[in-house]
């Protein structure tokens, strides 16, 4: 492997996490945020104690607060930003982005307003020509910093640009695979948010494993269905990007959507499960932009309409997951 240099916009947990993997692999990695005091705290520490804490960084990790040097200085991006952010940082990056640069994400979830996929974005803004990728799977941020086995898609239009990225990204315990259909892997990695919510309340709710394996089944469905819409098979739905990062998702604690989950489950206000996870919780985000999809092209996916009515519309999680359950067998229509 020839090392590369690497910046990663976005210094949350996500973003800090592969930065440490990239640099631990031999990369020469610049990790930017846009907090100068926060930066400049990871540069005193020598490792991100409100994120990762116990994680020191490798020689070959810098961190920066300047954007256009970042960006004019490297050849690879990676967005880490929630998706909110995720056009705004595009428009900041675009005048000082080289031609011939591959733009990378591990951001998921929809554009708010929009409900454009995140490739889309991405060439919406930076053109129809940037050589992009996005990486999504089971994997958690503490896990990869802590050099855990980790496997995950490298998904692009271009093949050939997803074999360059994941032979970048690709070391002994982080395995990459590429893969050509990047519209499954963004609704695989987008909806599991949503579904992992649904888990946690029902967890939280006390109603234990039998309901909620009920819930994964029917959310594996309700994210073929939405997949339809972008032409996309059903098999593109089974593998890590999909029923791997759902599984996971919905069945760990460290997920902030499964934790949300938990606690609307055991009666916490929305406001108040937040302030406890103190990072951005992409499901809620989620729901409201695959709400609009099932109204715009007439859906009939229950989960991501119940989650929706508890965080929107003050719909008790007891009726809305007793009401899911009825409707497990909906499943059946969807798959196989």
């Amino acid at each position: 492997m020839t090392p590369e240099k690497i910046a990663v916009l976005g210094a949350g947990s996500w973003g800090t996490a592969m930065a440490i993997m990239m640099a631990r692999a031999g990369h020469h990695v610049t990790l930017w945020g846009h907090d100068p005091i926060h930066i400049e705290k990871l540069r005193h520490d020598g490792s991100n104690v409100e994120f990762l804490p116990g994680t020191d960084f490798p020689n070959t990790l810098t961190a920066s607060d300047d954007l256009q040097q970042t960006v004019t200085e490297h050849r690879f991006l990676m967005l880490a930003v929630p998706s909110h952010a995720f056009r705004e940082t595009l428009l900041k990056c675009k005048p000082h982005i080289t031609k011939g640069t591959i733009v990378t994400w591990i951001t998921k979830g929809f554009e708010t307003d929009t409900g454009l996929l995140a490739h889309e974005v991405v060439l919406e803004t930076l053109g129809k020509d940037t050589q992009i990728a996005l990486v999504s799977g089971p994997s958690f941020a503490l896990e990869v910093a802590d050099n855990l086995p980790t496997a995950v898609v490298v998904a692009s239009p271009n093949i050939n640009v997803a074999i360059r990225v994941a032979n970048t990204l690709r070391s002994a315990n982080f395995l990459t695979f590429p893969d050509d259909n990047i519209a499954s892997a963004e609704i695989g990695g987008s909806m599991k948010n949503i579904l992992a919510i649904a888990a946690g309340i029902s967890d939280g709710l006390g109603y234990g494993a039998n309901a909620r394996a009920a819930l994964i089944t029917l959310g594996l469905s309700e994210m073929v269905q939405l997949g339809n819409v972008y032409h996309c098979s059903e098999s593109s739905f089974l593998g890590l990007a999909g029923v791997g990062d759902l599984v996971l998702t919905c069945t760990d604690d460290k997920s902030r959507n499964r934790r949300l989950g938990l606690q609307l489950g055991q009666g916490k206000t929305i406001a108040d499960a937040k302030t406890k996870i103190g990072q951005e919780v992409e499901g809620i985000h989620a729901a409201k932009e695959v709400h609009a999809i099932c109204q715009k092209w007439s859906l009939d996916m229950p989960i991501c309409n119940q989650v929706y009515k508890i965080l929107y519309d003050d719909l008790s999680p007891d009726v809305a997951v007793r009401y899911l359950l009825t409707r497990a067998q909906k499943a059946d229509a969807h798959l196989g």
